[in-house]
């Protein structure tokens, strides 16, 4: 009986697919790296960003998903937990730091003073360096949302593949 148990398994579920991978606890290396190169890259142009949010546990997007709906507050993600890139350390969000350290969300913003949005040029190098932007998205626009998927779609890492930890370039 055991036998048939696995044969089932085996048959109608490929086995990659209860692949186990360790729980991911922090943002992926490259990302990390990219990051910090777009932190530098935005202060050669004169913009300070402040990276406002990174690796977020599977508990921490559940209660982000719950704003605006169980919750008070405005909706600020349309999806739960171990649906977001974040949850797999590949997705940042970040925003411009005014002097004194205030930060803000303002797309608009030219504080460079060089008659381009400074939230734009950021996006323009994000691009550059390899990430996604969220504000590209047509359904939810994401404006502070970065990510890099290396190819992997929410499900392939939900069944436990990752992203190898550095990536040729």
């Amino acid at each position: 009986m055991l036998l048939l148990g696995y044969w089932l398994t085996d048959r109608y579920f490929p086995v990659d697919l209860f692949r186990h991978a360790p729980p991911v606890t922090a943002l992926h290396p490259v990302v990390a790296a990219k990051a910090a190169e777009l932190v530098e890259l935005s202060q050669q142009k004169g913009i300070t960003i402040r990276i406002t949010d990174d690796f977020r546990s599977t508990a921490a997007q559940d209660s982000l998903y719950r704003l605006g709906r169980s919750d008070p507050g405005s909706v600020v993600t349309n999806v739960k937990g171990g649906y977001s890139y974040h949850n797999y350390g590949l997705a940042i969000d970040f925003a411009l730091e005014l002097e004194g350290g205030k930060v803000v969300w303002d797309l608009d913003a030219d504080g460079n003073k060089n008659g381009e949005s400074d939230w734009m040029e950021v996006v323009q190098l994000a691009k550059q360096l390899g990430f996604t932007w969220g504000g590209d998205w047509a359904n939810f626009p994401d404006y502070p949302h970065l990510q890099m998927d290396f190819g992997y779609s929410i499900r392939e890492l939900r069944q436990g593949k990752r992203p190898p930890d550095s990536i040729s370039e």
